[in-house]
């Protein structure tokens, strides 16, 4: 699944936002990507539900349409009562955006494309606008988009509403100080009950681009005490991960011991030969794929490669799967993307190791989270998106685990250490569930 990153900058963002009483944007569409033609855009944006259109150009204007019904390629005109076009620019930081209602709804949007009568988008298949501000849309232009409509970038987001807070939040955590110090202290003090391992190995696995590496430099990051970037991260469309890597986190921050091991794993793709192979994961959970192994995705890792363990011992094993999943992207995961993790859990499960799902980038989902991390538990959006991924990785909820990595932030976060720690403990308990289940007791320390 190719990564796609949207334009928007926060205050751009907030701007949009604040048209739509905080709602969720899932980026479609991105004409630099995808390209600036109508029936591509067809393919990503149609039966998308409520949807807004987004142009950019270089005089600063980011304006564009929304429209709550789907687009269905009828070719004729959709009635909308709640469609609108909107503006706002650079210049006017403090300004409210400029929005226009239809005078006529039933001339709201011509459905051969994102077409709404006064502003024609993708506009015979190139980056440029129509623009007719005499017709469905009264507008002025200069206000709308400053006489300029030859574009620099054009996005299409699913707009949802993200449905405000619960009553209560659906998981107690507590947000303070000793409970950021307990948590650490648990961890430094957890040791696996197998005489044989002194550290649980955790694999993280998932789609390009859903955080896998940003959670390892991230829990890195919290037992260093400042922002770590050591792990290889950015928002290419392929894998950045091309070897397979064992992370050792080093105490710090007042902890004598980290008892796990982080490994990375190349990301999952959905076409063939691309991305992880299901025969290299195996080889990975059964400890047969050492430090450093750089993936081939056309041939899994043969016995007599030099990174080859052949009798690895139980502490070369995975002993807990994670997998990573943006949570901006739960509800575009396609149906090869699905059923590649499908395969990946059966083949987990036939090993007996347990799985948890980690939910990333909560912030960049839900704008109420975004305000205050204390709300993630409490988001109705959030709380929708766990049952989701639930449901569709047939995984339990409560093996479902929102958190925020460090992205773009330069010193460390007690909120976000909070539930990034609560996420390893979950994901210790879950190693030592693997130990009780398959070692005897005899090999067990005293």
């Amino acid at each position: 699944m190719s990564t796609i990153t949207s334009s928007l900058t926060k205050w751009q963002k907030k701007k949009l936002c604040s048209l739509f009483n905080n709602a969720n944007f899932s980026l479609l569409f991105k004409a630099s990507v995808h390209g600036y033609n109508s029936t591509t855009f067809h393919q990503k944006c149609n039966y998308q539900g409520p949807t807004v259109i987004v142009a950019y150009n270089k005089s600063g204007y980011v304006f564009g349409a929304f429209t709550s019904k789907d687009y269905g390629q009828t070719g004729g005109y959709v009635v909308d009562d709640k469609a609108f076009l909107f503006s706002f620019n650079d210049k006017e930081v403090k300004e409210d955006p400029l929005r226009v209602l239809c005078e006529n709804p039933q001339n709201a949007l011509l459905d051969s494309g994102p077409n709404f009568s006064s502003l024609v988008f993708l506009y015979n298949n190139t980056a440029t606008v129509y623009s007719n501000p005499a017709s469905a849309y009264k507008f002025d232009p200069q206000r709308m988009h400053g006489n300029d409509l030859q574009l620099t970038e054009c996005e299409v987001y699913r707009a949802e509403d993200c449905g405000g807070l619960l009553e209560k939040p659906w998981r107690n955590v507590q947000w303070n100080s000793e409970r950021r110090k307990a948590l650490l202290s648990i961890i430094s003090g957890w040791k696996p009950s197998v005489s044989s391992v002194k550290q649980a190995q955790i694999l993280l696995v998932g789609p390009v681009g859903a955080g896998k590496s940003s959670f390892f430099n991230s829990i890195n990051s919290v037992f260093k005490g400042y922002v770590s970037i050591q792990a290889n991260t950015g928002t290419a469309g392929t894998s950045l991960t091309t070897q397979f890597r064992t992370y050792c986190i080093k105490p710090g921050s007042g902890v004598g011991h980290v008892p796990f091991t982080m490994c990375d794993s190349m990301g999952l793709e959905e076409g063939l030969n691309s991305g992880l192979d299901v025969e290299d994961f195996a080889s990975i959970l059964k400890g047969h794929i050492q430090d450093r192994y750089q993936f081939n995705p056309s041939m899994p890792i043969q016995p007599d490669s030099p990174h080859f363990r052949k009798s690895p011992g139980f502490k070369d094993k995975i002993h807990c799967v994670v997998y990573v999943i943006d949570t901006c992207k739960v509800k575009l995961l396609s149906d090869k993307m699905i059923d590649k993790l499908a395969v990946f859990r059966r083949k987990t499960n036939q090993l007996g190791v347990p799985q948890l799902v980690l939910l990333t980038k909560v912030d960049e989902a839900c704008p109420l989270v975004a305000e205050d991390l204390k709300n993630v538990y409490q988001s109705h959006y959030i709380n929708k998106m766990v049952q989701e991924v639930s449901a569709q990785l047939g995984v339990s909820l409560s093996a479902v685990i929102p958190v925020k990595n460090y992205c773009q932030e330069l010193e460390i976060d007690p909120q976000t250490d909070i539930l990034l720690l609560n996420a390893v403990v979950q994901i210790l308990r879950a190693a030592e569930g693997y130990f009780d289940d398959l070692y005897c007791p005899e090999e067990k320390s005293e």
